[in-house]
């Protein structure tokens, strides 16, 4: 596992990978003769921030005061209930696409597709980039074809072009540029002139996710890593500021983070023959595709028998609807034969797992949750709302940004009147 370090207010966080995208320490990507038209010149801005593996109670837990002193400015949510699973990729993307991931594709982290026998992984930089994997239509593509400009400085997805369109300005996923100069280049795009400048920008902070496996969601250097957050948005707020650009906020974060049992880690009971079955694991899921369709259900009841406690075992066709994980969702035929789900603190491994873990039910397991913020000069202040789920960020974004969307998705209108003025 390729680790990097990082000082987070002096204290030494050894990063894993279990969230990375594809490394890279490549310039700025320009797309180029784009210019804003006329009409979209004068909308709204947004910048919208993601801190991987955020909970939804990390403020208060780990002391994180500027947040804090946000969350009491502009509109707060109880939580951010996130799509199954609740992991990185597929709920980076349900944000930016307003679909449940068996909807829009991605429905995990690692991933296999029968049709073309062919897995998708964070590490497989060649999957990353090609646009096959991706449906929907994600909001940087959405106001690019409407001749509004966009920017990511990261976001699961930004570096594919999908639907054949990338954004104006981005970057290939590295942990290796600085804060500074990330928020440098932020603040550089919004000093472009208006036909130039992005009115949506994403950005990304991977530094709580890697801690919060590492070493724990009650850990000293999980409480770092979101001071550190904490601080880096302080300073982008601030240098944003000085533009003089009134510039709306979202701060989200893709799922929470809990405390797993590494003394009895979950095993498959049975042997797999992969030229029978593929198996592709999430750690707290797993998804088998039985390539001779006769055989599904001996697996089945094999598993069935042999079944030890603390995961449950369905068919596809029997998956519970409250995952939206089951045949009739899957959308795109990514989803296996027999899918076997993990109680929580529980987890599959046939080696030593890190501390911490997600990917559970966010439902039943309210340590999934993440947290949702707002605030700027289109935002309510001083308003608190109720958890709600991440498909529904996608209607308010479109809606900040005034834009004309008919794609189908999965979120509605119902959070635009409660957080927007």
């Amino acid at each position: 596992m390729r680790k990097l370090v990082l000082s987070l207010l002096s204290i030494t966080v050894i990063l894993g990978s279990s969230s990375a995208f594809a490394q890279s320490e490549n310039e700025q990507i320009v797309v180029a003769n784009r210019k804003n038209d006329e009409q979209q010149q004068k909308k709204p801005y947004l910048i919208l921030i993601s801190a991987d593996g955020f909970r939804h109670d990390y403020i208060e837990k780990h002391q994180a005061s500027f947040l804090s002193e946000l969350s009491r400015s502009g509109v707060r949510a109880e939580a951010l209930i996130p799509s199954f699973p609740s992991v990185t990729f597929p709920n980076h993307y349900t944000i930016v696409t307003g679909l449940y991931p068996s909807h829009h594709g991605l429905v995990g982290n690692n991933m296999y597709d029968p049709k073309i026998e062919e897995r998708y992984s964070l590490r497989n930089a060649k999957a990353v980039l090609d646009p096959a994997w991706y449906g929907g239509t994600p909001i940087w593509a959405l106001a690019e074809q409407q001749k509004m400009l966009t920017a990511c400085y990261y976001w699961p997805g930004s570096e594919a072009a999908i639907q054949g369109v990338l954004p104006t300005y981005y970057y290939p996923y590295s942990e290796k540029i600085h804060i500074d100069k990330r928020i440098e280049e932020v603040v550089k795009w919004l000093r472009l002139p208006e036909a130039d400048r992005p009115h949506l920008i994403t950005f990304y902070f991977p530094e709580v996710d890697h801690a919060g496996h590492t070493y724990g969601p009650d850990a000293p250097e999980t409480k770092a890593a979101v001071q550190y957050i904490d601080a880096s948005v302080k300073s982008l707020v601030k240098a944003v500021g000085q533009t003089g650009i009134a510039v709306n906020y979202m701060f989200v974060a893709d799922h929470g983070m809990t405390a797993i049992n590494q003394e009895q880690l979950l095993k498959l009971p049975m042997e797999v023959n992969p030229e029978e079955m593929v198996v592709v694991s999430g750690g707290v899921y797993m998804s088998l595709f039985v390539k001779d369709a006769d055989k599904i259900q001996q697996t089945y009841q094999e598993i069935l028998a042999a079944k030890a406690p603390h995961y449950q075992v369905y068919l596809k066709t029997e998956v519970p609807e409250k995952y939206h994980f089951g045949a009739k969702d899957d959308y795109f035929g990514r989803i296996g034969d027999i899918v076997l789900i993990a109680d929580s603190p529980y987890y599959f491994s046939n080696h030593k797992a890190s501390p911490g873990a997600h990917g559970y039910d966010p439902y039943q397991y309210p340590d999934m949750n993440a947290t949702f913020m707002a605030w700027g000069p289109q935002i309510k202040p001083n308003t608190r709302v109720e958890k709600f789920e991440n498909i529904h960020i996608y209607p308010l974004m479109t809606t900040l940004l005034d834009l004309n969307h008919n794609n189908k998705i999965d979120g509605d209108d119902r959070m635009v009147k409660q957080i927007l003025k």
